[in-house]
C-alpha cells in the first residue's frame, strides 16, 4: 500500500535534483539539434570527404552505448590521452548531445530528401542559388517535417538525463539512489516518486510533439 504522506516527503529532497536534470535537459537538446543539422546536411553535402566524415560519426555513435560513450568521455580519454573535457556537466551535456544528435541527423537529412521534387525545380527555374534554394524553400518544409521526431527525440534526451548520475552529477535520480541507500525499505516508493516526476517533466514534451504533428499534417495537406 502506497503511503501517500511519505511520498510527498520525498518530493522536496528530489527536487534538489531538478535544477540538473533540467539544465542538462536543455543544454544536450540544444547540442543535439544544432549537430543533427550539421551532419544531416553534410551527408547530403557533394563533398565524399565529408560525407564520409559524417557516416562514421552518425555509425559510431548510433551503433554503441551511451553509456559506454558516457564513460569513455569521462574516464577514458582523459587517461588516454590526457584531454580535460570540463566539469561533469558538461561531459554529461556533450555525450547526450552527441549520441542523441546522430540519431536527430538522420531526421534532418530525410526530412531534406523528401521535400517534393517539383519545388526544388521550380527554385532552380527561378535562378535561386543553392544557398537560397535550402534556404527559403527546401529547409522550411523540411522544417514542418522534422517537428514530430525532434519532440520525439527531446523526450528520450529528457529520459537519458538520469545516466548522468552515473558519473555523479545530483539530478533527480541522484538524491533518489541516496535516499533508496539509507532506507532500502523504502525503495519501491522512492523510485515510484522518481518515475512520476520524470512523467511530469515530460509532459509538457508530449504536448508540444502532438501540437507539432498537427502542424506537419497541416503543412503536408497544403502542399
Amino acid at each position: 500500500m502506497v503511503n501517500i504522506s511519505t511520498a510527498i516527503e520525498m518530493i522536496p529532497q528530489l527536487t534538489r535534483g531538478l535544477a540538473v536534470t533540467i539544465s542538462v535537459l536543455i543544454a544536450s537538446a540544444f547540442i543535439a539539434y544544432i549537430v543533427a543539422f550539421i551532419a544531416g546536411l553534410s551527408k547530403i553535402s557533394k563533398s565524399i570527404l565529408l560525407r564520409k566524415f559524417t557516416g562514421v560519426y552518425v555509425e559510431v555513435f548510433r551503433g554503441t552505448s551511451l553509456i559506454v560513450q558516457l564513460f569513455w568521455l569521462y574516464y577514458a580519454i582523459p587517461m588516454l590521452f590526457n584531454i580535460q573535457l570540463g566539469s561533469n556537466w558538461w561531459i554529461g551535456v556533450i555525450a547526450i548531445g552527441l549520441n542523441y544528435g546522430s540519431y536527430m541527423s538522420e531526421v534532418v537529412r530525410g526530412s531534406i530528401l523528401a521535400v517534393d521534387k517539383g519545388q526544388i525545380e521550380a527554385s532552380i527555374a527561378l535562378n535561386m542559388t543553392r544557398y537560397q534554394r535550402m534556404r527559403l524553400v527546401i529547409l522550411p518544409q523540411a522544417i514542418r517535417m522534422m517537428i514530430p521526431d525532434f519532440g520525439n527525440y527531446t523526450i528520450q534526451i529528457m529520459k537519458a538525463t538520469s545516466l548522468v548520475s552515473l558519473i555523479g552529477m545530483r539530478d533527480i535520480l541522484y538524491y533518489g539512489d541516496i535516499m533508496r541507500s539509507s532506507n532500502l525499505s523504502q525503495a519501491p516508493l522512492i523510485y515510484v516518486v522518481v518515475l512520476l516526476m520524470y512523467f511530469i517533466l515530460a509532459l509538457p514534451f508530449v504536448w508540444l510533439t502532438r501540437k507539432g504533428e498537427s502542424i506537419a499534417k497541416k503543412g503536408v495537406a497544403s502542399q
